[in-house]
């Protein structure tokens, strides 16, 4: 088994989260719902006659405009593009609100698919109808979250790390999650609007994981991230790498994806760092809600993905890694050898997927992330 494989098998159960932490995430929907990007994409002339729409929930700027367009054409469905910004939304959108049958994929992180499917919010796979599976490493299936893939099929893998504007701070002098707190850096950090991961940063610079569920460890880290305030400029998840291309932050966390973006739109100072402490890795999949009500057409949808020059497609605009072995063969070496989207073993090693905490360290979570967002 692969060092990849092994750390996604250790993710534990997780039970059901209480209604009122569901009702907290909510209150993040209408945000995250009031600023959705949504395709409405016409087929092209001579494509296949259909009335059908893929109605996709899915994070945003996490799927590019060729692939919707060049599905549409082949297919004739449409595609309607909603968007989140944390899994705790997807999780709290699908699980509250009545009307989850208007969604027919989304893509939640790793952690979140073994708890959806256990909920009874996903619907079984139909692999039949899935010819380019085979292209997947298996590094990335077959894992305990999910035993032969029943409920999920991995779409993208990537790392939370450091960012640092190289124009404004020498990147050389950041290299570690601790250099955050530095006094220097008052009003300059960026940190993700995600709590996991925010908290996750902190518990590994205190020598704990970041995958905690003790309470007192919690604690320490909540109370370690408080001094930490007077350097936050913002909270970002949506499109992190926008804070460092407009000058609002100078150093912080970002996803390794948005990094290469941001590089390839013009911000080539903004440098992606792994912090000496760990990086933090996550996987997202495509996933069938259970009401979804075109399920024929997602299964065609995960289906183009997973052919090898979609995936490279894919991965090559919007900067992670794919779990594609097939796409990864067509890739030019520059990219396969890329050490921001693929990590050595070496940095992989100290590296630690996020995973399931179960729901009574979640409500810790919540409580503290909620005191130190408000500052009470």
């Amino acid at each position: 088994m692969s060092y990849l494989s092994s750390q996604l098998s250790v993710k534990t159960a997780n039970r059901l989260l209480p209604k009122a932490l569901l009702c907290a995430a909510i209150g993040t929907i209408g945000l995250s719902l009031a600023s959705c990007s949504k395709t409405d994409n016409a087929p092209a002339e001579g494509a296949a006659a259909s009335t059908e729409t893929l109605n996709l929930y899915n994070w945003s700027e996490y799927m590019p405009q060729e692939i919707l367009d060049g599905f549409t054409k082949e297919t004739g469905i449409r595609v309607n593009y909603t968007t989140f910004d944390s899994n705790e939304a997807m999780y709290a959108k699908l699980k509250l609100l009545d009307d989850s049958s208007q969604y027919d994929l989304a893509i939640p992180s790793t952690y979140y698919v073994e708890k959806m499917a256990k909920e009874g919010l996903l619907q079984e796979l139909d692999k039949s109808k899935l010819s380019n599976f085979s292209n997947l490493d298996t590094s990335f299936t077959n894992t305990k979250v999910d035993p032969e893939n029943k409920y999920s099929i991995p779409y993208m893998w990537g790392s939370t790390g450091l960012a640092i504007n190289g124009d404004v701070i020498d990147p050389a002098t950041v290299n570690s999650w601790n250099d955050l707190w530095r006094p220097e850096y008052k009003g300059q950090v960026m940190l993700m609007n995600d709590m996991r991961e925010v908290f996750g940063m902190a518990l590994l610079t205190l020598g704990y994981s970041g995958n905690s569920s003790n309470p007192d460890e919690i604690k320490a880290a909540y109370q370690k991230l408080t001094t930490l305030m007077p350097n936050v400029k913002t909270f970002n998840s949506d499109a992190s790498r926008m804070p460092y291309m407009e000058g609002e932050t100078n150093l912080g966390m970002t996803w390794n994806g948005e990094a290469i973006i941001a590089n390839n739109e013009g911000l080539t100072s903004l440098v992606y760092k792994y912090p000496t402490e760990g990086a933090i890795l996550w996987m997202d999949n495509f996933v069938i809600p259970k009401n979804a009500k075109h399920v024929d057409a997602a299964h065609k949808f995960i289906d183009y993905l997973l052919r090898p020059e979609n995936s490279k497609i894919v991965s090559e605009e919007i900067g992670y890694a794919s779990p594609n072995l097939a796409a990864r063969k067509l890739m030019t070496e520059e990219v396969r050898n890329n050490p921001t989207i693929y990590p050595s073993k070496a940095i992989l090693a100290k590296a630690e997927f996020q995973e399931d905490v179960g729901d009574d360290a979640l409500q810790i979570y919540q409580q503290y992330w909620d005191k130190l967002k408000t500052g009470r």
